[in-house]
């Protein structure tokens, strides 16, 4: 998973809009950014994923990891809500209430479009509860379409209740000190850092884990557990892929923003990364444990 400058800088330096030399050191600061946070192994080898889309899960397995999975988007939450406070522009403000605003049930409205029939709500989501596209803005809150409560429909088939998922007393050591980094990088009151940790958050979910996740799932689902709701998964599979085609549009934005730091947003990115490969080393670990007391 490469990045490459776009056409669209190309153009621009072309027309005179940017210059040569800002074209050249935006150019080298991808290819800086390929170095040290594409090839990170969270991004290029996600062992517990990799075994994960096998799908030789069982039952207890799956309740591990939708626990802690709910803890993370639970107290996702507070990461958002601090990014959107320490924001440095009103878009930028206006783009983290975006997913904010999402997350606790807003659905995302596209004037003009009809949502329609869907062949299979569990894989779409039910149209009365989520889009794929458009804006907060102006869409219609429901209850039922916030993002844990996804989660929750799954947990009930897996005899978790309420008070079983997404509290911080459910977390292990490793998926909280995920949480505790995505509140003080992602949420950073630089906003050098913050873009920093949300470039490594964005490429980390776009380079393919939900796919790894939703193909583990629709197997233990098949063998195990047909009701098993699989909406929370698939839908974000849908989201990411659309947010991967906005990655470079993003880092080309910030980079020619008056007060761009560099280091600062490498340092971001890579303590980002490094919290985001603990929750998934610290998953992998308990599964091989879990299989070694079992054996």
């Amino acid at each position: 998973m490469q990045l490459a400058v776009s056409d669209q800088i190309k153009e621009k330096t072309a027309r005179g809009e940017i210059d040569a030399a800002s074209a050249e050191r935006f150019t080298r600061f991808v290819d800086r950014c390929n170095r040290e946070l594409m090839t990170h192994p969270v991004i290029t080898d996600n062992r517990y994923c990799t075994w994960f889309a096998e799908g030789d899960l069982n039952r207890d397995n799956v309740r591990h990891f939708v626990v802690q999975f709910s803890v993370f988007s639970n107290l996702f939450l507070v990461a958002q809500l601090l990014k959107t406070i320490n924001s440095g522009s009103l878009e930028g403000m206006r783009a983290s209430k975006e997913i904010l605003a999402n997350e606790i049930g807003v659905i995302f409205n596209k004037p003009g479009a009809s949502l329609g029939e869907v062949d299979d709500t569990d894989r779409e989501g039910d149209p009365d509860l989520v889009s794929v596209e458009g804006t907060v803005d102006g869409g219609t809150f429901r209850f039922r379409a916030a993002h844990f409560e996804w989660l929750l429909r799954l947990g009930e088939k897996l005899d978790l209740g309420f008070n079983d998922m997404g509290k911080r007393r459910h977390g292990t050591p490793s998926t909280l000190f995920f949480c505790d980094q995505l509140a003080a990088i992602y949420g950073n009151e630089d906003p050098n850092i913050a873009e920093g940790a949300s470039f490594a958050v964005e490429n980390w979910a776009a380079a393919g884990f939900w796919k790894q996740l939703v193909a583990g799932l629709d197997a233990f689902k098949k063998r195990e557990q047909p009701d098993l709701p699989l909406a929370f998964f698939t839908w974000h599979d849908r989201i990411e892929e659309q947010h991967a085609d906005h990655v470079m549009d993003e880092l080309e934005e910030v980079y020619f923003t008056d007060g761009f730091d560099e280091e600062k947003f490498i340092k971001g990115g890579k303590e980002m990364l490094a919290g985001v490969e603990a929750f998934w080393v610290g998953l992998n670990e308990q599964r091989i444990a879990a299989a070694f007391a079992d054996s």
